[in-house]
């Protein structure tokens, strides 16, 4: 090797070791763990970050788009549809309700002291199944206050003497405020609402609220068919006139243009309801019975609330149909629990009611209150039902001389029924001495077909087998329906016709009816058995008691009426009106008669 390629050699080793020595290869990463960011994600998230710095932020670019959208579209209140939403209560010992900050508006409403048929909790409305939309008129159209988002404060008042809690909903634009006031009294199922409009009126083109209520109305008790029955929309209007939309109907709409003071979604047991403080200026109200079970009924009212020097006053009732609570609401409003008609709404609303209350202040057990209600009206009505006892044996008495004037005059029916009103006159006998006590009782009988089956005070109440008093007693579960009767079989119902055959075996008996009254007595105890299988099992218990004492009174009066003394009294009268003349009523009576046998004669 020559001196040329040796230094060559060496110097080709220098380059290498210097080499090695500054460009050598950094030593191995540590190993990067799951979901780690690796290196070059990081260098280039750095990178967007440097270019960030010398441009526009997009979200501050995409915010001022939203408020310029939002400022063409909501005009002043374009600040109050953006926020964030918060959930506050009011409550108090009987109900809870909940709300929200958008809108400032009810979104569930939980009655305390209920339970469901299923024994959950009772929530009366929620987000779900109902809702509110209160809607003002602007220079930007309709808006719904459900849009605005509002600040909540609370605080405890005074109000009547009574502790109040309240909640305000608050929304500030730069003209003016739109707050909404709720106010739930203690010991009360009625909350206050008022809605102040200030500084906002350059902007509202109507000084109207239009209310929006829907609610498919929750499924409170086990009976469905029973349940849809009882529930109807119910208004009371400025003028005092009260109606309702058909409970049967499948469909049901009407508009109302007089001025409505309230409106009531009607269930069996519990309603809801929207009360104006002076009116609302008119209602559209609906009602549909939905294809599935998950509802009772689907309602909706559209309402229109007036604005009176920037504010609008309503309130709400969430609160069960208790006839005593309804009627401290608002006028008419305890006409949500149906009394019957005017004939016998009279028994129920100023005998039955305030019976009924007293009793359960001493008696926790309703079966018993139902007994003792049955006793003392029994016994208030006793007169009544001694004279129609005696009426009945004074016809049986002088049964052989009717049967008499029968045979005599057969072929004749208008001199028979002559003969006949002589020979009730000469014996001082009116065969309506027996009927009209009993027509006299009619409204007691009839008064208890409204007030059991309403009656939220026999809710979930157990007596003996039956497990709830305000539905059927069920004993035996058939596997198929029978027409008009069910697919169950109430016991209560089957007592209250064993009775009623044979209540009416013995009043046959005591009349001596025969031809066709006879069997009408029969008939009738068989058709009640299939109207009420159904209905509550109070309601048939009420009867069978009834059947009861009533039997054991006419045994009872049997032991004081003596047959023999009717008769000696009888010929006493037969004597002393053997030449009485007769009566006007009577000469009319028998002319009338003529009169109608000469047209059918001719005929």
């Amino acid at each position: 090797m020559d001196r040329n390629q040796a230094t060559g050699l060496i110097l080709f080793a220098a380059v290498l070791l210097v080499y090695s020595f500054f460009f050598a290869s950094n030593p191995e990463p540590e190993k990067v763990q799951p979901g780690a960011p690796e290196t070059t994600q990081e260098a280039h998230t750095t990178e967007k970050e440097q270019e960030a710095v010398s441009s526009p932020e997009p979200t501050q670019e995409a915010d001022s788009l939203v408020n310029a959208r939002n400022k063409a579209k909501y005009g002043d209140f374009a600040p109050l549809v953006t926020g964030t939403e918060e959930k506050v209560a009011l409550e108090n010992g009987l109900v809870k309700i909940i709300f929200s900050t958008k809108g400032g508006e009810i979104k569930l409403v939980e009655l305390k002291g209920f339970n469901t048929w299923a024994n959950e909790p009772l929530i009366l409305m929620d987000e779900k199944s109902a809702s509110f939309d209160y809607q003002i008129q602007t220079n930007k159209g309709p808006l719904s206050l459900n849009q605005f988002y509002f600040e909540a404060s609370s605080q405890e008042i005074t109000l009547e003497e009574k502790t109040a809690q309240q909640i305000t909903f608050s929304a500030r634009t730069a003209q003016g405020e739109i707050s909404r006031t709720y106010t739930l009294p203690a010991g009360s199922y009625v909350m206050s609402h008022d809605i102040s409009t200030q500084g906002i009126g350059a902007n509202l083109t109507d000084q109207q609220i239009t209310i929006h209520w829907k609610d498919q109305l929750k499924k409170q008790e086990g009976d469905i068919d029973e349940s849809r029955r009882k529930t109807y929309v119910n208004y009371y209007t400025q003028e005092g006139d009260y109606d309702y939309l058909s409970a049967s109907s499948d469909e049901d709409a009407e508009e109302v243009s007089a001025p409505v003071k309230w409106v009531a979604f009607k269930q069996r047991f519990f309603t809801s309801g929207i009360i104006a403080k002076d009116q609302f200026s008119k209602a559209d109200l609906e009602q549909e019975i939905p294809q599935d079970t998950m509802s009772v009924k689907n309602m909706s009212a559209t309402l229109s609330l007036p604005i009176n020097n920037d504010l609008a006053n309503n309130s709400y009732y969430f609160g069960p149909n208790n006839y005593k609570i309804l009627k401290k609401v608002t006028p008419e409003f305890e006409k949500n629990v149906d009394m019957g008609y005017f004939f016998v709404s009279w028994v129920n609303k100023y005998i039955i009611v305030n019976l009924f209350h007293y009793l359960e202040k001493v008696f926790t057990n309703y079966g018993v209150i139902i007994i003792l209600i049955v006793l003392i009206i029994k016994l208030f009505l006793f007169p009544l039902t001694y004279k129609s006892y005696v009426g009945m044996a004074k016809m049986r008495v002088i049964k052989p001389e009717i049967d008499e004037l029968k045979e005599k005059y057969s072929d004749d029916p208008t001199k028979m029924q002559q003969e006949q009103m002589k020979l009730f006159s000469q014996l001082g006998v009116s065969p309506l001495s027996g009927c009209l006590p009993m027509l006299f009782q009619m409204p007691f009988l009839f008064a208890m077909f409204f007030f059991f089956p309403n009656s939220i005070e026999l809710r979930q109440e157990s007596f003996l087998w039956a497990h709830d008093l305000s539905t059927y007693d069920s004993i035996i579960n058939l596997p198929f329906s029978i027409p008009f009767y069910g697919s169950h079989v109430s016991l209560f119902t089957l007592l209250m016709t064993v009775s009623q055959i044979t209540y009416t075996k013995f009043n046959n008996q005591l009349t001596a009816a025969q031809g066709p009254m006879k069997n009408i007595g029969y008939i009738m105890p068989v058709t009640f058995m299939f109207v009420l299988n159904s209905y509550p099992a109070a309601l048939s218990f009420y009867y069978f008691v009834s059947n009861m004492v009533t039997f054991g009174q006419q045994a009872l009066i049997k032991q004081f009426v003596d047959d023999s003394k009717i008769r000696q009294k009888i010929e006493a009268n037969k004597k002393k009106n053997a030449n009485k003349k007769k009566s006007k009523f009577q000469s009319r009576l028998e002319e009338a008669m003529k009169v109608a046998e000469e047209s059918k004669k001719k005929k």
